[in-house]
């Protein structure tokens, strides 16, 4: 009576079109790849491409959304300058009182067009 299900067993591997076991073994291993090269199946790769989004299963896992909504752009960082004694800040250069002021940190204070486009470009980088 133990053998019922092994024989069942092989008489299923009998009916199974040839190759089909290999290319499920193959698929499975490519997927396996995937996800440790890319972070994310071969189908993900493929809904990501058409949603031109970052969709991954393994996002799931995570306990995140499938895709990866829009980061927000970065806040405006404060304008600070040196005063006698301390550092004091404001939220924008045009809001500190008397004259104009060199600020500690002389940066940029907003993303350039070509941070910007990296920032909201979908995946893969192809333009999309």
């Amino acid at each position: 009576m133990r053998s019922l299900p092994l024989l069942l067993l092989l008489g299923a591997c009998a009916t199974t079109p040839p190759g089909t076991i290999a290319a499920g073994v193959s698929f499975g291993v490519a997927n396996v790849a995937s996800v440790a090269i890319i972070g994310r199946t071969l189908p993900d790769a493929l809904v990501s491409v058409v949603a031109n989004k970052d969709c991954s299963a393994v996002r799931l896992e995570q306990g995140k959304t499938y895709c990866r909504e829009p980061e927000p752009p970065p806040a405006v960082p404060p304008f600070c300058t040196r005063s006698l004694a301390d550092v004091e800040c404001w939220p924008r250069a045009d809001t500190q009182p008397g004259p104009p002021r060199r600020g500690v940190a002389d940066g940029p204070q907003t993303l350039t067009p070509e941070q910007e486009a990296d920032r909201t470009r979908g995946w893969p980088a192809l333009g999309l």
